[in-house]
């Protein structure tokens, strides 16, 4: 049987965590599949590959279980719900298949817990994490949102009375705000101005003074109320964020202990942690690690080389692990070791200290500048194409003049990307020009729109040049962090949007068609449904926006998200079937666009901040700031007992550094990996745990699961301290 390190190390496994999310997209893909499909396939194959990704889910589920102690797996809610998503599948598939044989038409409810599966796999904690918020934000939202409720209801009753008996009618003839459930519908939609100003203009027509109004009603709900919704979702984002990452902080320091404790020796007077133990607990939770980094990582905890860990230097353990520690290989030009003489000269060092300079860097950057106006010009001027081959050859030179002063491999190393845009992208223009200019000589066919689309792609590199203003470098940042929340964010989008879509579907399923321009159709013109007649979504052609598959419920749904005309979209529908089909609109709209969107803000505004204050303390833990100190050329040849030699050297190796670097011997760099690629989660950690005492071990695993946003724990310590 294997041991439990074995099948956690298994469970946490690139592959094992690919082959999850592959099924999970799979399971949610079948959509596409099924009845209403946009590519049909037999309800067997759709059936079969349902039963394959259950079954996947189910051997994850039992994997995990493995490696989790029992009490704690039965009292975790999310395994709870997988198992309860897994049964309820498989029942409706069962009595779906059943029906069908039948001849029976009939729902698949369980589609709409499919979503459930990427949200509660291990693997999706950011998922979770963000649907938390939206859990704990709720009550909060909810009171805001009364109270704008009792708004809107209020403006509305004023409205019926200011103009239900004026016999005003709206642009398409229709009366004007008579029905009072027609008015507060009117009037939300002006909340989002999608329908501003043509909601205004039948009573500004009769009176100027009616503007005042509606200016009134947008003051107080679009811009007080959607301002205070922003302010209520971002206070309580970033109260119940820290709550998860003090937990966070407080288990880490917990478990970090318990690991103490099982590995400690006696040693005079103190506790510690062996030297070969600890070597064979990094090598067993960090089995990538190189022997190189992992000496690095031992002579920072054991500064003094003494043979042994102490407890304050093992606490930080999982600190010096989660920093990511670049190792740059320092290697000669392969022209420096076939042509020495050559590349040694006085001719060569001057021009490979004018690439490393940066003013090359600021010539080569008002180039593309120049450049991009070029690409502006009339591209049919002979001037301006000849000027493109002259760019073109400027950008050559100093791709080779890179190559010849850099080492290659480390030029084109797998973190310099922007080595790698640049050449990819200049190569593939001349490339296109070669062609193009070809083409256009032996026959009679233009390539310009390839060539104009590559010339495009050279104008990217202007954000090297932004990134290179220091007053910019916060923003930059910013966006950078703010990537991995964007795949969090859009797991939330696609969760809502396949809820949404599913439900869609079914109310909206083809209640709507589409029909080519030329077509003859019955009702073409009214999107195959008579009771689209003279509507704003017939005449607008809107019928391609339907809900007759899932492809096309996804495309409206982020119709509606943008907000711009989705009060047509709901006319239109609730046209078609019943007028409350609207509320399907409201309810998408006050999840995805007040509730959703207005967190993804929070989080922006929040790592913006925590970024801004980075930029102006320069907070860094005592772990960077060690290894920055030591960090360090390591030689490359055979290490004795695995022990770091003593002849450390600079770590300030930059591939385009001001000055000339001193001949080294073939080695190895450490570098402390750069600040921009360093998660907001992470950095709030750091910042929460810079408050935390070293010898506070914090309160205990039941006190850190019932911590909330407004409880400060205390320690043990601190207890007996007072």
């Amino acid at each position: 049987m294997p041991s439990p390190s074995r099948l956690y190390q298994l469970y946490n496994h690139w592959m094992m965590r690919t082959a999850t999310y592959f099924f999970i997209f799979l399971n949610l893909s079948l959509a596409l599949f099924e009845e209403p499909a946009v590519y049909p396939l037999p309800f067997l194959a759709t059936s079969v590959l349902e039963v394959l990704c259950l079954l996947v889910f189910l051997g994850r589920l039992t994997h995990f279980a493995k490696v989790t102690l029992h009490n704690v797996f039965w009292k975790d809610t999310k395994n709870i719900c997988i198992m309860v998503a897994i049964l309820l599948s498989l029942t409706d598939l069962a009595v779906y298949g059943v029906l069908r044989l039948y001849d029976v038409r009939s729902i698949r409810w369980s589609r709409i817990v499919r979503p459930i599966f990427l949200i509660n796999f291990a693997e999706s904690r950011q998922i979770r994490r963000a649907f938390r918020s939206i859990r704990n934000t709720l009550p909060e939202i909810t009171y805001v949102f009364l109270l704008f409720m009792f708004s809107l209801l209020m403006f509305s009753l004023m409205a019926l009375k200011l103009f239900g008996e004026r016999n005003l009618q709206t642009a398409e003839g229709l009366p004007y705000f008579r029905n009072y459930l027609e008015i507060v519908f009117d009037l939300y939609v002006l909340v989002t101005t999608a329908n501003s100003p043509d909601v205004m203009m039948p009573a500004f027509d009769f009176s100027s003074w009616y503007a005042l109004f509606f200016i009134a009603f947008v003051i107080v709900n679009t811009y007080i109320f959607m301002s205070l919704f922003l302010a209520v979702v971002y206070n309580n984002y970033k109260k119940h964020l820290k709550n998860e990452i003090r937990k966070l902080a407080y288990m880490k320091r917990r478990k970090m202990i318990e690991a103490f404790n099982l590995l400690k020796e006696e040693e005079g007077e103190q506790f510690v942690v062996r030297e070969a133990r600890w070597k064979q607990l990094v090598k067993l939770v960090a089995p990538d690690t190189s022997n190189s980094h992992r000496e690095l990582l031992l002579r920072i905890s054991d500064d003094e080389q003494k043979g042994f860990v102490d407890k304050k230097s093992f606490m930080q353990l999982a600190d010096l692990l989660n920093i990511q520690v670049v190792t740059l290989k320092i290697r000669r030009h392969p022209l420096a070791r076939r042509l020495p003489a050559l590349y040694g000269s006085a001719p060569s060092r001057l021009l490979r200290s004018v690439v490393r300079h940066r003013a090359f860097v600021w010539t080569y950057d008002a180039i593309i500048l120049v450049n991009a106006i070029f690409i502006a010009l009339d591209e049919e001027s002979p001037y301006v194409s000849y000027a493109e081959w002259v760019f073109l050859a400027l950008y050559i030179i100093e791709i080779l003049l890179k190559v010849y002063t850099y080492e290659p491999r480390e030029f084109f190393g797998k973190t310099q990307f922007w080595n790698w845009f640049d050449t990819l992208i200049i190569f593939a223009a001349l490339t296109a020009t070669i062609l193009n200019a070809t083409l256009k000589s032996t026959m009679k066919y233009n390539s310009q729109q390839i060539l104009d689309i590559v010339l495009i792609l050279r104008v990217l590199r202007l954000i090297r040049i932004v990134d290179s203003i220091q007053r910019f470098q916060v923003i930059m940042n910013t966006l950078i962090n703010i990537v991995p929340t964007m795949l969090t964010f859009g797991g939330l989008t696609l969760v809502v949007y396949c809820v949404f879509a599913i439900i869609g579907m079914e109310l909206f399923h083809g209640k709507i068609q589409y029909f080519p321009a030329n077509s003859n159709a019955p009702h073409a013109l009214e999107c195959g449904n008579p009771a689209l007649k003279d509507s704003l979504f017939a005449r607008g052609k809107y019928c391609k926006n339907n809900f007759n598959d899932f492809a096309s419920s996804f495309i409206v749904l982020m119709e509606l998200t943008v907000v711009n005309q989705w009060h047509v979209f709901a006319n239109g529908f609730a046209n078609v079937t019943v007028q409350p089909a609207k509320l399907y609109f409201i309810a998408f709209h006050i999840v995805m666009v007040i509730i959703i969107v207005n967190i993804f803000v929070s989080f922006i505004l929040e790592a913006f901040f925590v970024e801004y204050s980075l930029e102006k303390s320069e907070v860094e833990t005592a772990i960077e700031q060690k290894i920055q100190e030591l960090g360090m050329g390591v030689q490359e040849d055979e290490l004795h007992h695995e022990q770091l030699l003593d002849n450390m050297e600079s770590a300030e190796h930059e591939l385009e550094g001001e000055g000339g670097t001193k001949s080294q011997s073939k080695g190895l760099v450490f570098k402390i990996a750069s600040k921009r690629y360093r998660t907001v989660d992470a950095l709030l950690q750091r910042m929460f745990e810079a408050e935390i005492p070293l010898e506070d071990e914090g309160p205990s695993f039941e006190e850190i699961l019932n911590l909330s946003p407004s409880s400060v724990p205390r320690s043990p310590g601190s207890e007996s301290a007072a």
